[in-house]
């Protein structure tokens, strides 16, 4: 039985997962922080599963990382976790670069001390392009970063790099695009406009406020991404992937479609520009060129854009419904 270790378990692709490796026959175990409230709604179907273990730890520990690695001694190893918020970045500066960036030192450390033969995977992000120098965006694309969070996120990408040039680790970094599902948080503006227009819908709320409608997004499903993770630990060589749909979307078209999927006819009647939603630094257009990972990897996605913006708005409705 192989053996995986997922920072970052919690979240929405720590929890889809932790649910495919569950079914591949992983013994599957997820660091968490301790807090004074957990939060296991995600992975609360699966929390007792005789193959999953939680496990105490922090991102900014070292001896949290270093020891359960050194026990449990993992073949691969997923770093999931980040203060993945962009906008919270921006207020939480220092706090974002030492958990997104130097945490990511920290778990590789712990592998290069403890098992430096477990395969490494980190999540890195297309916000690591920003203000992007070639569209669409591959592997070769050149970075520049437009919030603390990029900034964070390329520190991460190049110090896995440097792990495997310098110490012959297997270390990869997944570049994803954006990708949601009824698991994203409901800070994040897809999930935030899937819920609002359900509850709009349903009569409890009277309008949304957005910022910018026209940023542009590769959208893609979240279930989907995990398995480009897992597919890229399953090579011979260590690579990094740029995974998304090659299409782009705008916020505009996210909450139009939401409002298709939910029976409401007029979008704008519902809609309130808001500029504290604006981003200091916009990042106006982001879209992936998948065609590296679908011939490498042979990874496709499932879903459109159409059937996932319908997917989250009917689960907000059936969620709300029952409040």
């Amino acid at each position: 039985m192989k053996k995986a270790f997922i920072t970052g378990i919690t979240g929405q692709d720590g929890s889809y997962l932790a649910e495919l490796l569950l079914e591949k026959d992983y013994q599957v175990y997820g660091l968490t922080r301790r807090t004074s409230t957990q939060n296991f709604a995600r992975i609360e179907h699966i929390i007792h599963h005789p193959n999953l273990e939680l496990i105490s730890g922090d991102l900014m520990d070292q001896h949290s990382l270093t020891y359960p690695i050194k026990k449990i001694q993992p073949d691969e190893v997923y770093n999931l976790a980040a203060q993945s918020f962009v906008q919270a970045s921006w207020e939480q500066p220092v706090l974002t670069g030492d958990f997104t960036a130097i945490g990511v030192t920290r778990v590789l450390e712990a592998i290069r001390l403890a098992c430096p033969s477990a395969k490494f995977y980190q999540a890195s992000s297309s916000e690591m392009f920003g203000k992007v120098r070639q569209t669409p965006q591959d592997e070769n694309t050149p970075f520049y970063p437009r919030s603390p969070y990029g900034v964070a996120k390329v520190y991460g990408h190049w110090i896995t790099v440097n792990y495997r040039e310098s110490y012959d680790m297997f270390a990869v970094s997944g570049i994803l695009f954006n990708h949601e599902s009824p698991r994203r948080g409901l800070e994040f503006v897809t999930r935030k406009i899937a819920n609002a227009v359900a509850r709009i819908k349903l009569g409890k709320q009277e309008f949304i406020e957005l910022g910018n409608l026209d940023a542009e997004r590769d959208w893609g499903y979240a279930k989907d991404y995990v398995e480009a993770m897992w597919l890229m630990l399953q090579q011979d060589n260590p690579e990094d992937f740029v995974v998304g749909t090659g299409e782009t979307h705008s916020v505009r078209e996210f909450l139009q479609l939401s409002c298709k999927a939910a029976g409401i006819d007029n979008w704008e009647s519902i809609y309130k520009h808001n500029p504290a939603f604006d981003r200091p630094a916009e990042v106006d257009q982001l879209i992936a060129d998948p065609k590296r990972t679908q011939e490498k990897l042979g990874w496709k996605t499932s879903v459109t854009f159409e059937e996932l913006v319908t997917l989250m708005v009917e689960a907000e409705l059936e969620m709300e419904s029952k409040k």
